[in-house]
């Protein structure tokens, strides 16, 4: 009987997902998923949720989509921010023969020795959310990391050495380019020093990096080198251009040294008061405890969603993807609220305001901000609240402030998407009428460039106004369609403040979209400031079109779908989209697998990797065909995106929202307008997971769970047979957002055929 017991024992202990500790979310979480191919923000670093350090390897030179190549076996060094358009503070330890300078590893050998970067052992990189390491193979050292969000604590364990060595270079390869104007670096003592790097990056953006080392063991000395010249025994080096310093041990086998780092956009003593703030006062030099409390912060934002379901792998590329949408965009206030402004002016943000920068806005009404929104609420505050601190201090909201710079990347002034939505769920309502204020001036005043650097607003906007649509000889197409919805959601906000008047003119306006199609070609076509229409038109021609093309952009009004479909005709609609999906498939729904021939693409569809194609699943809700939606939305989550760092996704992550795509689609939820109506609406669609359980932030929502259970799901069965929210049948495909926050169940049960007659509009 015991030895009957003792076999039932093992069974139950060896079962894969029986009798075994569940994990938890971030033990799900690969750092590592998708960065084969990824852009400069997202590699393995060590960071916090929106933190503005991104503490990792470099392996790559200057050169777009460059950073961090998982394909390459080695590391250059370990930079501090991999931010958009923004780089800086490169660190490494080093014991092999002295070298300066570093070459791409892939460079070809001219004679100079290739640089200070290692081999690495691939079985020993490992990362999760806040931490990262590596042994490097050509300096025997193994190097860790973590961070808090202004501050990054690295260990290295050196072999025993008469020469050891921490290099810090100031300049580095980046995707978009970095250049040292201005730079100096200082030693304070032997076990201390600060700097600062004046640095400029994509031909426009110009910011000040300001740091503090500190060295948990005396160093020797320190020495440096400018521009190629050596200096030894330094205690200062300033010049321009390729610049660094190296402080020298002689170490032990095993010997740990630790360097705490603190950065700040405004002062040398910033970065000191961050670093004191954040780890010195609160952990001294416990490496573990700092590993801790990075770990402990991620699973507050992961825990929030728990999904259960067999597919492990799904699980996976839930919670990474979720990690990802918190993993790449920055906090750009110190620790006492100071920041630097777009002008290079030191301000004070408001008492408990965190400001945020990083890429565009444009399009994030798809993804990023229905789930911020959801699950994080005071995140999205924080965004509406950077958006009015910048517009008070310099007369304009941002469309991608980062480093808090006006880039004017992409079109329209998306930011507003999520101004409007954060006001309409009730997360923003403090002064409405400096909200509708900072939306308005995006749509009356012609944006251009900004006397501080940069473009601010909407270019070209006179032109748009005067016409009625943008005149493919003032500007692109798209920026009809762009203009439109910043129109509408201006209208949103006007009559939530009981501004009848603007309210019923920006409507007029938002209809603008219209003027664009063509009536009897049905696609939405170039068309110049005399009203003539493009000649030779191919819907497949990405001219006068950003980042796609007309086939794409004729579905691209996200606050009129319904008036979209009337124009082109359901039938014909539906034809459309079903071809575009079907003739996709085989091509993971990107763009890139097709060929180029002359800046056009041959058959270029369904283009699930870039964000002017994101909706196009979800559009089946509106055209009579919701199954079609439950079909394609799980196909895209199964084949587009994957689960190793070779496929994570396969178009451009864009700093998360390929990631909050997934994650939304998984729960079977998507927002069209951007929760942009008065009753902010989710649609639904088909859940990938048996269970998911959507915990409600007690301070703006109901603090109650909103759970989805998923009857007889698979991947078979994936189309919604019926559906009950709280107990009552459901017909429609959409929920009211204030019933989702206000908690509760939504059962659906699911089947392998479509049901045609359940979620009709």
């Amino acid at each position: 009987m015991r030895t009957l017991l003792l076999i039932l024992n093992l069974i139950l202990f060896i079962s894969p997902g029986f009798g075994q500790p569940s994990k938890s979310p971030l033990e799900y979480v690969d750092v590592f998923m998708g960065t084969s191919n990824s852009r400069w923000m997202l590699g393995p670093y060590a960071t916090m949720p929106f933190g503005m350090i991104q503490l990792g390897p470099d392996n790559q030179g200057d050169q777009w989509m460059g950073g961090y190549e998982y394909a390459i076996n080695s590391v250059s060094g370990f930079s501090h921010i991999h931010a958009w358009t923004m780089a800086g503070l490169r660190m490494m330890p080093t014991t092999a023969d002295l070298v300066l300078e570093d070459r791409p590893v892939d460079a070809p050998y001219k004679g100079a020795n290739a640089g200070y970067h290692s081999r690495i052992l691939k079985e020993s990189e490992k990362g999760s959310p806040g931490y990262y390491e590596v042994y490097l193979y050509d300096h025997d050292v193994k190097a860790e990391m973590t961070v808090t969000t202004r501050c990054g604590f690295q260990k290295y364990t050196f072999p025993r050495k008469k020469e050891s060595r921490v290099l810090v270079d100031l300049l580095l390869p980046s995707e978009y380019g970095l250049q040292i104007n201005d730079a100096r670096i200082t030693k304070v003592s032997n076990t201390e020093i600060e700097g600062y790097a004046d640095c400029s990056s994509a031909g426009w953006n110009n910011y000040k990096l300001h740091f503090v080392l500190q060295f948990s063991k005396p160093f020797k000395n320190m020495n440096g080198w400018n521009q190629g010249k050596e200096q030894d025994g330094i205690k200062e080096i300033s010049g321009k251009d390729d610049i660094g310093v190296y402080v020298v041990y002689e170490t032990e086998k095993d010997e740990e040294i630790l360097v705490k780092s603190g950065i700040s956009m405004v002062s040398i003593d910033q970065a000191r008061l961050n670093l004191n703030t954040e780890i010195n006062t609160p952990f001294g030099w416990d490496f573990n405890a700092v590993k801790e409390n990075a770990k402990t912060q991620w699973e507050h934002i992961l825990n929030r969603i728990k999904v259960s379901g067999s597919n492990e792998v799904d699980k996976v590329k839930f919670y990474t993807n979720l990690y990802r949408v918190y993993a790449a965009k920055q906090t750009w206030n110190d620790v006492n609220g100071l920041y630097m402004d777009p002008c290079e002016h030191v301000q004070q943000s408001p008492d408990g305001v965190a400001m945020y920068g990083g890429d565009a806005f444009w399009n994030s009404f798809w993804n990023i901000n229905g789930l911020l929104s959801l699950i994080t609420p005071d995140i999205s505050k924080n965004w509406v609240l950077t958006q009015l601190e910048l517009f008070e201090k310099t007369g304009w909201t941002g469309k991608g402030p980062t480093g808090l710079e006006y880039s004017g990347i992409m079109e329209g002034s998306h930011e507003m998407a999520l101004m409007l939505s954060a006001y309409q769920k009730g997360i923003y309502t403090e002064d409405p009428d400096k909200l509708y204020q900072a939306m308005k001036k995006n749509v009356t005043v012609s944006g251009g460039r900004y006397e501080c650097g940069g473009y601010v607003g909407n270019p070209g906007l006179d032109h748009y106004i005067n016409h009625g649509y943008m005149p493919s000889d003032k500007g692109v197409t798209n920026k009809t369609l762009d203009y439109a919805f910043d129109d509408w959601c201006v209208a949103q906000m006007a009559r939530a403040i009981g501004n009848k008047k603007d309210y019923r003119s920006f409507m007029k306006r938002s209809e603008n979209y219209k003027n664009a199609f063509h009536p009897t070609l049905k696609f939405m076509v170039p068309k110049d400031s005399k009203g003539n229409w493009k000649e030779d038109f191919n819907p497949f021609d990405n001219y006068n079109f950003i980042e796609g093309n007309s086939w794409q952009y004729t579905l691209y009004v996200p606050h009129d779908i319904p008036g979209v479909v009337e124009l082109v005709g359901k039938d014909l609609f539906n034809t459309r989209l079903e071809e575009g999906f079907e003739k996709s498939k085989e091509h993971k729904y990107a763009a890139h697998a097709l060929d180029r021939t002359g800046g056009r693409k041959s058959e270029y569809y369904i283009n699930h990797g870039n964000q002017v194609n994101m909706q196009a699943a979800w559009l089946f809700n509106y055209s009579g065909k919701p199954w079609l939606t439950q079909k394609y939305t799980r196909d895209i989550m199964e084949t587009y995106y994957g689960s190793t760092p070779y496929h994570g996704w396969e178009g451009d992550e864009d700093e998360g929202q390929m990631g909050a795509w997934f994650v939304m689609s998984s729960l079977g939820l998507f927002e069209m307008n951007g929760g942009g109506d008065k009753e902010p609406i989710l649609d639904l669609s088909s859940p990938l997971f048996d269970k998911m359980v959507v915990q409600l932030d007690s301070n703006y929502y109901s603090g109650k769970e909103f759970v989805i259970e998923v009857r007889n799901n698979s991947k078979e069965n994936l189309y919604i047979q019926s559906a009950q929210f709280n107990g009552k049948p459901l017909e429609s495909c959409q929920l009211k957002f204030k019933d989702v926050v206000g908690g509760g169940t939504l059962e659906l049960h699911m089947g392998k055929n479509p049901n045609k007659s359940w979620g009709k509009l």
